[in-house]
């Protein structure tokens, strides 16, 4: 008996049972499903379904279809699908997929535009949208605080990195951060994430705070620039900073540490990821004093940062003990605690906003630039700069309904 292929489309407003039903008269006729798919919007069905069946009773089966939608309010159509087709279109499936990440305060038709036209320039296909936020609230705007939609895109890139330039182009430009990856088991296994503390975990920079209290702040600062400038490397700079703090009491920092501003969204990604069994460290090149201080209250598994000398007085000598984290030092730090986790480098986040933070974001099989320096974001192949650092979650693929109390704000 021969066979042949249908594709069956169904359209119209939702209701429960709608897919049983449809898939009974299916399952009657001895249908094999090569393919299906449905989405949901606003409570209207879109449901495709590709299938096979003997060309003897196929007339039956679409008879039999059509009265059972026209009886559920909902339209349907069929489309036969020759074995040439199905084989090309086939053969397409599962080659270079990858998932683009669009967020943002709020998302416009304009973004979206924007966003999809380059994907199509660089000859890929959109297969699947979803949302990944939770839906916004016209009554309440002020509840509008973050917006997530995840593009399943297919096809042969031919120019990588043209075309996450294109998108830093873009985000630039439209208020809108993007996260480019490829779509594979790494994407869904992350187990590992390591973030920046000053001007990442928290908005402020310690060694600042700490020369404010000392009155240096603007020695400090001065050595800062110098840095920035390119005139001297880091732990140069550390160096001279650190020693203008000698003589600061020690129990400034806990005053310090006490009234640290927490970025926006941590709270709730902490909460998320200890859920969810990632294990987490601070690699900083700030102090283990704060480090620490947070340490205790995400329960964090790994510090490393500078330590402070402290004399018998408990007065800073202006000196450190032990090896300077510098960014070198932060990704070398990263493959240690991945190999100590027996996890896959292909596996581990890194989260960071500083020139000395590009190290580990490059080592890390994602790596996100945070609010982050123009310099850095340009080099970093991940950047999040609309929202708050609980936008990490969306890069990983979490959606707000799935997250419960965890989701809200």
């Amino acid at each position: 008996m021969e066979k042949e292929q249908i594709l069956i489309r169904i359209s119209g407003k939702d209701r429960i049972g709608l897919t049983a039903d449809v898939m009974a008269i299916l399952a009657k006729y001895d249908a094999q499903i090569l393919d299906i798919g449905q989405a949901d919007i606003h409570s209207t069905l879109s449901l495709g379904i590709l299938i096979r069946i003997d060309d003897a009773v196929s007339g039956q089966v679409m008879k039999e279809l059509l009265f059972k939608t026209t009886e559920l309010g909902v339209t349907i159509g069929f489309e036969p699908i020759s074995d040439e087709d199905y084989e090309a279109w086939a053969g397409r499936q599962g080659r270079n997929r990858y998932i683009l990440t669009a967020i943002g305060r709020s998302l416009s038709a304009e973004q979206i535009h924007a966003a999809s036209q380059v994907i199509a320039s660089h000859g890929l296909n959109i297969d699947a949208i979803k949302r990944l936020t939770g839906r916004m609230s016209i009554m309440h705007p002020e509840r509008n605080v973050r917006a997530c939609v995840e593009f399943s895109i297919r096809g042969t890139l031919e120019d990588k990195a043209a075309f996450q330039k294109e998108l830093m182009a873009l985000s630039a430009d439209s208020g809108m951060d993007f996260s480019f990856q490829k779509d594979d088991m790494y994407r869904r296994m992350r187990r590992l994430i390591c973030f920046d503390m000053d001007s990442t975990l928290i908005q402020a920079e310690c060694i600042d705070e700490l020369a404010r209290r000392h009155g240096v702040y603007d020695q400090v600062a001065a050595i800062t620039a110098r840095a920035m400038r390119g005139e001297i490397d880091f732990k140069e700079s550390f160096t001279e900073r650190v020693a203008l703090l000698k003589g600061l009491d020690v129990s400034v920092m806990q005053d310090i540490a006490d009234h640290l501003p927490i970025t926006e969204g941590t709270d709730r990604l902490m909460s998320v990821l200890k859920t969810c069994g990632y294990k987490i460290a601070i690699l900083s090149g700030g102090f283990t004093f704060f480090g620490e201080y947070l340490q205790r209250r995400y329960g964090i598994d790994y510090v490393y940062a500078n330590e402070l000398e402290v004399d018998e007085n408990g007065k800073l000598t202006g000196r450190y003990v032990g090896e300077i984290v510098d960014g070198r030092r932060k990704a070398d730090l990263l493959k240690l605690i991945a190999q100590t986790e027996k996890v896959n480098l292909a596996q581990t986040i890194a989260v960071g906003d500083g020139a000395n933070d590009l190290p580990m974001l490059l080592e890390a099989g994602l790596g996100i630039a945070f609010h982050a320096k123009p310099r850095v974001k340009e080099s970093a192949r991940q950047s999040l700069s609309t929202i708050g650092l609980d936008g990490v979650l969306y890069f990983l693929g979490f959606k707000d309904s799935h997250l419960g109390d965890q989701g809200k704000l």
